[in-house]
């Protein structure tokens, strides 16, 4: 399988795992948020994509991206389609959609406008859904995340525990096969726990609190679904590692300061870093160029 092939592949069962949450929440497992919500996020995800994709490719001289046929068109906005609805998902704006449409149009547009050099080319950095949650939860006071029971509000008996397993089976095979993110997974959940131990000790916190995020639907879908983004997060196994690891640590510095919302907060930081750090990156390689050069020049004369 070629990397475009694993990559598309790998969209194709996000989008459809997603979309079947979606569905399945509104009619079985209680999702108290509208269907409008997840329709306005679509619909201003899909506009914007496509609109934006539009304009880059005139300013830059090349064609589209989403041209080239019906199947590239269908996995050129899945991405858009995951991201429009991760936000539908976990926003909770109550009977107000105009926080799903700013969410969402941040979220696209930040994949056109915060970008970093990576591998001679241009790379947006920050994770869209992510991204665009962190911005509105920052702005809009009165915006809130979905609350975590409604995601399995209207099972009962074994399903309480057949429901979570398949979502956190799914996903598992879904990193450890295509993303290839499994590194960066190990080192969220070992950080995670590592930081709950030392909230435990350092704070005296009952050990049992600070762990008992990990055992949430919410914290299942977050760590399989949206800190893993392959976009948006290292390809070689030890940076997977450290940004998984750094992720959880600023989590923890984050919780112990009483800020709430820090797993999206966590995840913004880390990801903001990382690009900053991308850029010093390219820059000390252009140093390094101009010096060789610099150097033969010298050499010469």
């Amino acid at each position: 399988m070629t990397p475009l092939q694993r990559r598309n592949a790998a969209l194709r069962r996000f989008g459809i795992s997603i979309t079947a949450f979606t569905v399945a929440g509104a009619f079985w497992l209680g999702f108290e948020d509208s269907w409008a919500q997840p329709v306005v996020a679509l619909v201003t995800a899909y506009v914007l994509e496509l609109a934006l994709e539009t304009l880059d490719a005139w300013a830059a001289g090349r064609p589209a991206r989403y041209r080239g046929g019906p199947s590239v068109f269908f996995h050129y906005l899945l991405p858009a389609h995951i991201t429009a609805l991760s936000i539908a998902l976990l926003l909770y704006p109550n009977a107000r959609l105009m926080p799903i449409v700013t969410a969402t149009a941040i979220a696209i547009g930040s994949k056109f406008l915060i970008r970093a050099p990576v591998g001679g080319g241009w790379r947006h950095v920050m994770n869209p859904s992510n991204f665009g949650i962190t911005v509105v939860l920052l702005f809009y006071s009165w915006v809130g995340i979905s609350p975590p029971y409604q995601f399995s509000e209207n099972i009962s008996g074994p399903l309480d525990w057949i429901v979570p397993v398949a979502v956190l089976g799914a996903g598992t095979m879904l990193n450890a096969k295509l993303t290839g993110k499994w590194p960066l997974i190990l080192g969220w959940l070992g950080g995670f726990a590592l930081q709950a131990l030392a909230r435990s000790a350092f704070l005296g916190a009952p050990l049992a609190a600070p762990l008992l995020p990990m055992t949430g639907f919410v914290f299942v879908i977050y760590t399989n679904y949206m800190i893993t983004d392959p976009g948006t997060t290292p390809i070689e196994r030890r940076a997977q590692t450290f940004f998984g690891f750094a992720t959880a640590m600023v989590y923890g510095a984050l919780v112990s300061f009483h800020v709430v919302f820090g797993l999206f907060y966590a995840l913004t930081i880390v990801s903001a870093a990382r690009g900053v750090g991308l850029y010093l990156a390219a820059a000390r390689a252009r140093l390094r160029v101009a010096q060789t050069y610099a150097l033969r020049g010298a050499r010469v004369g």
